[in-house]
C-alpha cells in the first residue's frame, strides 16, 4: 500500500495524491452482504438542513459489518480484501466453515488464505477477537467494545490502534488514538491488530470536483458573509470578525470550547482526557 503522487499535466493533478489500491483484490462486493444506502443529505424527518455542507455525491451500497465478531470458535479464512466507500479502513470478506460470509474490518498484515478466529481462549495473532482480560499489556488492538456483547464502537478507523495499559478489578486500562486513557470493562471483545490502510490520511484530492463526488458541499468563511448571515460577517474588506471570540453561525462560541456534557455517566471511566 502506498501513495501515487501526480506530475502537474492538469490543474487537478497538480496537487493530487491518491491511494494505490495495490492490496485490494476484487472490485466487486459480496451481493448478501449489501443493502441500499439511504443518504440523508444533512436533512432530518422534516428535511431541514441541520447538518451544512453535506449532499450530492456519487451513489454508495452499504457493506454490512460484522463489527460483534459474535461466531465464537468456528474458523474463518480471508477470502478477499475490499475497497468500502463509507470509511476509509478496507474490509475483508471472511468464509466461515459452516458456509457463512461475514465482512470484517482489514487488520494490518492480514493476507487472503490466512486463518481467524473469535472466543474466549483464541489464539494471540492478528485478526483474532477475544475478551479484554485475556489479551496480554502493551498488545495494540481495535474495534473494541464499550458495553459487552454490543459490537465494537471505537478504534474503527484506517490506520489506528489502541494499547493496553494495565489490568485491575474489573476494568482493563487503554489507551486509546485520541491518547485518551479510559477504563473498559473486562469482558469487553476486541480485536487484535493495527487496521489497516494507514496511509489515508495523505490523501489530497487536487481538486474540488473530487470533494463533491464524496458528497461534501462547498464551505464559506463566515469572514467573507454578510452581518446578516454570520457574526463574523460584514464591514470593508478584510475586516476582523469584531466580537471577543470567534462564534458560530448561529452566536456559540466556536474553535477550542470543549462541548461534551459535564454530567456524562462515562466521565468517571475516563483517567486522562484526549489532547
Amino acid at each position: 500500500m502506498s501513495i501515487r503522487l501526480y506530475k502537474s499535466y492538469t490543474p487537478g493533478t497538480r496537487n493530487r495524491a491518491l491511494l494505490t489500491f495495490s492490496e485490494i483484490t476484487t472490485s466487486k462486493p459480496e451481493k448478501s452482504l449489501i443493502r441500499k444506502n439511504h443518504r440523508k443529505k444533512g436533512r432530518n424527518n422534516r428535511g431541514v438542513i441541520t447538518i451544512r455542507h453535506r449532499g450530492g455525491g456519487h451513489k454508495k451500497r452499504y457493506r454490512l459489518i460484522d463489527f460483534h465478531r459474535n461466531k465464537h470458535e468456528i474458523e474463518a479464512t480471508v477470502a478477499s480484501i475490499e475497497y468500502d466507500p463509507n470509511r476509509n479502513a478496507r474490509i475483508a470478506l471472511v468464509n466461515y466453515e459452516d458456509g457463512e460470509k461475514r465482512y470484517i474490518l482489514h487488520p494490518n498484515n492480514i493476507n487472503v488464505g490466512d486463518k481467524i478466529i473469535s472466543g474466549s481462549g483464541a489464539s494471540l495473532n492478528i485478526g483474532n477477537s477475544l475478551p479484554l482480560e485475556e489479551i496480554p499489556l502493551g498488545t495494540s488492538i481495535h474495534n473494541i467494545e464499550l458495553i459487552p456483547r454490543k459490537g465494537g464502537q471505537i478504534v474503527r478507523s484506517a490506520g489506528t490502534s489502541a494499547k493496553i495499559l494495565a489490568k485491575e478489578g474489573d476494568y482493563v486500562t487503554l489507551r486509546l488514538p485520541s491518547k485518551e486513557v479510559r477504563l473498559i470493562r473486562k469482558e469487553c471483545f476486541a480485536t487484535i491488530g493495527e487496521i489497516s490502510n494507514n496511509e489515508s490520511f495523505l490523501v489530497q484530492s487536487g481538486k474540488a470536483g473530487r470533494t463533491r463526488w464524496l458528497g461534501k458541499r462547498p464551505t464559506v468563511r463566515g469572514s467573507v458573509m454578510n452581518p446578516c448571515d454570520h457574526p463574523h460577517g460584514g464591514g470593508e474588506g478584510r475586516a476582523p470578525i469584531g466580537r471577543s471570540r470567534p462564534l458560530t453561525p448561529w452566536g456559540k462560541p466556536a474553535l477550542g470550547i470543549k462541548t461534551r456534557k459535564n454530567k456524562k455517566a462515562s466521565n468517571a471511566y475516563i483517567l486522562r482526557r484526549r489532547t
